[in-house]
């Protein structure tokens, strides 16, 4: 193909879309590829110094925390000596004079004392007891005698006491001492004093982030406790520089960056405050961030070559899309037509276009389903209209059967007949005809007077029904239908039916506050607590269940708690052979006009 007829089929009409999404694509790529690198690149910057802290903060706090675990150990073996009386103090304070053969022996067994406590720890070189009377005792290395006394090092021990590290270089040897005042009747008699291994101190405090980093640990004094090696060392900032900066910190625990002679670095500060010493690690920033650097370098070679592919491939995308939707269309304007058959040759795109040729084949089909499921719902719906009809004949014509026996006993004088079927109809309209979930508590009574009209024939001594009604108003609120009928049913079959004396059952309405509650009681046989149980929480039992409305006292329960919550609700009290009442508890709600015309 010529370049001209290139040219003309990229700009031409039926393709500019090809070219459209040439360019989307291409800008989106070009600033997703931007943005990326640079939010990567910064947040990768900003994540590798907050590492490089957070790991020399808690290493450093590791450190402290590792002195501190040996310190303790210390103190606990200061305390062994200074509280032994036979061995140590009494020895301290004895008035034999070197030597003498009971000094020799004195010596023998405090330095044998000494020796034990310190044998099989490496970590720990020396165990000493100083008297200020001048006697001197040691396990260990190196050596000491009584030119201690006087010297700073005891001033300090004396000073602070227990678990205060105090560091001195004699010549070529390091040593961190621990010290402890040997007190005997409240005086002072002398200082036990134990030496830690100067390279417990190396391997605690050995933190390098980088090659080139440093750390250095100062004492209260303000002496180098500990330095780390550098290289090379010219590099390094001066020590007095590195004082000034700590006594800047005054102490405290920090993290900043600072310029020290033209380089940047992010100093850590940490104080301990078991021993006094304040460490400090810098870090260079250079040295931090060449990793990030050379890694951004990479980002930006492979950005360039990912942009490139990503041309490449967004100019073959776009024309294979165009394709499809081109091919897409002309199946849309052959339906627009009124030509609903699917044409051969399946589309086999596995992108956003392909997926919508599938779901434009699914509608035609699911429009043609439609088609002929309007046909055959046109028919049923026919079908249901006669069904219908049907079943509205069908109460009709049971009221008029029922209407046709009221009216023939009352021909034939039976007021007995006529009260039952009159009572049955009524009853029947209101359950039948009545679609409503929630009804009035003044037709609910009604549905339960219908049903004690007819339910009272059955034996053969009257039963005594009395209603109260607290206040009038109460009538007008809404309930569940049908749920107090289930609960005089009970009462009069399994109540009072069976009960030779006479018969009686009281319902009463009255308000609580903000809810409604009826109250069933009958004086009948009664129920113990395994049976009032039975009938709440237990499944629904033979003897329980009602035989009008097929609804017992538990799915009155039930209907109640799962429409109002569990705060509503059933709750029996009988005792066995004097009386049963059942309370139920409904929210006060009221109807919305009968309300309004209340409150006017």
């Amino acid at each position: 193909m010529s370049k001209r007829s290139a040219l003309l089929r990229w700009i031409s009409p039926q393709s500019s879309i090809q070219g459209k999404i040439f360019i989307g694509f291409s800008l989106v790529t070009l600033i997703s590829i931007l943005s990326i690198s640079g939010i990567v690149y910064l947040n990768m910057r900003e994540t590798v110094n907050h590492n490089a802290v957070t790991s020399v903060s808690d290493s450093i706090r590791q450190a402290d925390e590792s002195l501190n675990m040996i310190l303790e150990e210390i103190d606990r073996l200061n305390t062994v000596v200074t509280t032994n009386k036979n061995t140590v103090i009494d020895t301290v304070l004895s008035p034999t004079e070197e030597a003498s053969y009971e000094w020799f022996l004195e010596q023998n067994r405090i330095e044998e004392f000494l020796s034990s406590l310190i044998a099989y720890k490496p970590y720990l070189t020396r165990i000493a007891v100083i008297g200020l009377n001048g006697k001197v005792f040691f396990s260990g290395s190196p050596w000491i005698d009584n030119t201690v006394l006087g010297t700073p090092m005891m001033d300090y021990m004396q000073r602070n006491g227990t678990r205060h590290a105090y560091y001195t270089k004699s010549g070529t040897t390091d040593a961190i001492s621990v010290g402890r005042e040997l007190r005997y009747n409240r005086q002072t008699i002398g200082v036990v004093m134990i030496d830690l291994n100067y390279e417990f101190i190396k391997k605690t405090y050995g933190i390098k982030p980088t090659e080139d980093s440093l750390l250095y640990v100062f004492d209260e004094q303000d002496g180098i406790v500990y330095q780390s090696e550098t290289a090379p060392a010219s590099e390094a900032p001066s020590i007095e520089t590195i004082v000034q900066m700590k006594k800047e910190f005054k102490g405290s625990s920090n993290v900043v960056e600072k310029s020290i002679d033209r380089r940047a670095y992010t100093v850590v500060s940490r104080r301990s405050e078991n021993t006094g010493w304040t460490t400090l690690a810098m870090i260079p920033m250079d040295s931090l961030l060449r990793e990030s650097t050379r890694l951004r370098n990479m980002i930006a070679e492979v950005s360039v070559i990912v942009f490139m592919i990503v041309l490449v491939g967004s100019f073959q995308v776009s024309s294979r899309i165009t394709s499809n939707i081109r091919r897409l269309r002309s199946m849309m304007m052959l339906v627009k037509d009124g030509n609903l058959v699917v044409p051969k040759g399946e589309m086999k795109a596995k992108d956003e276009v392909g997926e919508l040729y599938r779901v434009f084949v699914s509608m035609i089909e699911e429009l043609k389903r439609l088609l002929e499921g309007i046909r055959i719902s046109e028919k049923q719906k026919r079908e249901a209209e006669l069904t219908a009809l049907q079943a509205q004949i069908r109460p009709h014509f049971l009221y008029n059967a029922l209407n046709t026996i009221k009216y023939l006993a009352k021909l034939n004088g039976a007021p007995n007949i006529v009260e039952v079927s009159g009572s049955l109809i009524e009853l029947m309209r209101g359950v039948l005809g009545n679609s409503n979930e929630f009804i009035s508590v003044r037709e609910e009574l009604d549905y339960v007077h219908r049903y004690i009209a007819i339910e009272k024939y059955k034996y053969m001594d009257p039963i005594q029904v009395e209603t109260q009604i607290e206040d009038p108003a109460l009538l007008e609120c809404r309930v569940l239908k049908l749920i107090l009928q289930p609960i005089v049913e009970n009462a009069i079959i399994h109540g009072v039916g069976s009960s030779e004396r006479e018969r009686f059952v009281l319902i009463r309405v009255f308000g609580e506050h903000e809810d409604l509650l009826i109250e069933v009681t009958d004086n009948g046989k009664g129920m113990t607590q395994e049976q009032m149980d039975l009938l709440i929480g237990a499944p629904e039992q033979e003897e329980c269940q009602s035989r009008f409305s097929g609804m017992g006292v538990r799915n009155v329960q039930e209907r109640i708690v799962r429409t109002y919550g569990e705060s509503y609700g059933v709750k029996i009290y009988s005792e066995p052979g004097l009386y049963t009442k059942v309370e139920i508890r409904f929210p006060k709600l009221w109807d919305s006009h009968k309300s309004n015309r209340k409150e006017s």
